[in-house]
């Protein structure tokens, strides 16, 4: 499996609110005791994502796109497989 870590700052803007507009999507609006604004939502990934506490992953084998926490434990079990 190889899953690639994608530097956002090479995305362009619009690719950048593509993904995580389908992103958000992807996850429902089930947000918990207080539901966000789809804009709310897509600030919070994007800032995420712009300070490093979240990166964007793409899968070779399914070609898809993912966000994950900077710290996910999948994450951490892959960086160690390819060392």
């Amino acid at each position: 499996m190889a899953i690639h870590i994608i530097p956002v700052h090479k995305l362009s803007a619009k690719a950048l609110k593509g993904v995580i507009e389908e992103f958000i999507s992807r996850n429902g609006t089930d947000y918990g005791a207080i539901e966000a604004s789809l804009e709310t939502s897509f600030q919070q990934v994007k800032n995420k994502l712009k300070n490093g506490s979240a990166v964007l992953v793409f899968d070779d084998e399914t070609e898809t796109t993912n966000i994950f926490p900077a710290d996910d434990p999948v994450l951490k079990k892959l960086e160690a497989e390819s060392d």
